[in-house]
């Protein structure tokens, strides 16, 4: 493909997971281009919920989510804080996170966090053309060619690399040739913004019927928000409109009751199709979100799946761009982020399972309702929901506890004043914390890759699982001592020591497509 790029990472969609990942790539000195097919941001009501190992990682990236965009409430209480929330539409279930940590469920619009990120890629210098549709992708062993139409019309441009960030039905995934697993559609359902004849026909919350469910919750300017669920049929034509009187039909159908409606805002059809890539990486293209993983939005754990993506392979990609990755780095975004989107789609088909109006289901209803009513199922469902259980794969030859398992935010005390955790990770770069006067040594190795670690000394505590601790962007635990020598798991991450990052010429940005 030749020498001249037109950005080192070309990011194909940009919605907020596609906004993230760029900011992230552009944030550690990556030229990073997006590709937009719409011209604004969609204000249509779509994902509303971030749970906390999503909020938890944002809050490591500097993007403090609750303070700027929700409705926080009271303080926190000291201790835990625990949330309700509800499984497969069953009340009872509650989600827990460190006070010290975001709240465990943030309820914050789509559009507002699209809006954030692509703020702080505008802020870090990303290139974002809207209105410019991808229509080819071709990849070889030195970049990637993208194809798009514009307003002025076709045009071409290059990169290292790209990110499929293009939706469930972009076709960034099928250009890189990666195949899916999909599970046909058991269930349809109709979802839209109306105007009801009577506001208080359909009370807010989770109503389960005989033949379905209605899901109801206060939209703007007196209409409602409204979904149906039913099992008569599965959702094979979701492609064909939806009018507001078919809405009205099927919601009058489920509750066994008129339910009129006098207007609509949008309407659409969903179904419980799943899809999940078989690989997340093809050669030079990453997949990421809903062009990786589609299911069912049960438990709305999809955004929070979506960003989970962005922010464990912004920061690898960024290294490999820059040649300070350590061999298979890359490879680790597939290996870590494919189990966890398996188990999304897992749980969104048990609780869709349980969703089924068939009697034969209530014995089970009623014993995991009596779980949940319990608290004992809380500690298991809380945290897979929320992906507070994720412990990824090892990546030392003798594995210490600690690795993988996530480092929760704690105060510290350096010879610079009090911190914590989340504010230490916040320059973006891998952490080593030295608790106490020893440590001397792993300081001096971690020397050998000064461009990418961050050593940080501090007061013993004993809020930290170990004295010296290697922590990576996201907030995971990489290494403590009982983990092998500490300059293997660094040629693990980032190559030899002394490596320099490579250094290019700025992005040779063509003035407009013609």
């Amino acid at each position: 493909m030749g020498n001249r790029t037109d950005a080192q990472v070309i990011v194909v969609g940009g919605g907020p997971v596609g906004m993230l990942v760029a900011a992230e790539l552009a944030g550690r000195g990556v030229d990073t281009l997006v590709l937009e097919t719409r011209a604004t941001v969609s204000e249509r009501p779509k994902a509303t919920t971030l749970h906390a190992r999503t909020a938890q990682c944002l809050a490591r990236r500097g993007y403090d989510v609750e303070a700027t965009l929700c409705d926080q409430g009271p303080d926190a209480p000291a201790g835990e804080v625990t949330m309700p929330f509800h499984f497969a539409g069953m009340p009872g279930l509650s989600i827990t996170a460190p006070a010290t940590e975001p709240r465990p469920i943030l309820k914050v619009p789509q559009a507002r966090l699209e809006r954030m990120f692509e703020a702080r890629a505008r802020e870090e210098g990303v290139h974002i053309l809207r209105e410019h549709t991808v229509t080819g992708l071709v990849q070889d062993d030195d970049g990637v060619r993208v194809d798009v139409e514009g307003p002025g019309g076709s045009g071409t441009y290059t990169a290292a690399y790209a990110v499929g960030a293009d939706g469930a039905r972009g076709p960034v995934r099928a250009w890189a040739g990666i195949v899916s697993d999909t599970f046909p559609a058991t269930v349809s359902a109709l979802m839209g913004l109306v105007r009801l004849g009577d506001r208080h026909a359909v009370p807010v919350g989770w109503h389960r019927t005989p033949r379905g469910w209605i899901i109801a919750k206060d939209g703007p300017d007196g209409m409602t928000h409204l979904r149906t669920l039913s099992a008569a049929r599965p959702g094979t034509d979701r492609h064909r409109s939806l009018t507001v009187e078919e809405f009205s039909r099927e919601a009058t159908w489920i509750a066994g009751r008129d339910i009129a409606m006098t207007a609509s805002r949008w309407l659409s059809r969903f179904s419980d199709f799943a899809r999940l890539a078989r690989s997340y990486r093809a050669g030079r293209v990453f997949l990421a979100g809903d062009a990786a993983h589609v299911h069912f939005p049960v438990g709305g754990q999809g955004l929070s799946t979506g960003l989970l993506d962005a922010l464990n392979l912004g920061w690898k990609l960024a290294l490999a761009v820059h040649g300070t990755a350590g061999d298979g780095l890359l490879d680790t975004y597939d290996l870590e982020r494919r189990p966890a989107a398996q188990r999304v789609i897992d749980n969104t088909r048990a609780q869709v399972a349980l969703m089924r109006p068939d009697p034969g289901l209530d014995p089970v209803r009623q014993l995991i309702g009596g779980l949940l009513n319990s608290g004992q199922g809380n500690d298991y469902l809380g945290a897979m929901i929320s992906a507070q259980d994720t412990v990824l794969p090892s990546r030392t030859r003798s594995r210490s506890p600690w690795e993988g398992t996530f480092l929760y935010n704690v105060g510290l005390t350096t010879a610079d004043g009090p911190t914590d955790v989340v504010e230490l990770l916040r320059e973006g770069k891998l952490l080593l914390l030295l608790s106490g006067e020893g440590g001397g040594g792993y300081a001096e190795t971690a020397r050998g890759w000064a461009q990418a670690v961050r050593v940080v000394r501090c007061a013993p505590t004993a809020a930290l699982p170990c004295a010296v601790l290697l922590v990576r962007p996201d907030g995971y635990i990489a290494w403590t001592p009982d983990g092998g020598e500490l300059d293997g798991v660094l040629t693990e991450y980032l190559g030899p020591a002394g490596t320099r990052p490579r250094t290019c010429d700025a992005a040779l940005w063509p003035a407009a497509l013609l």
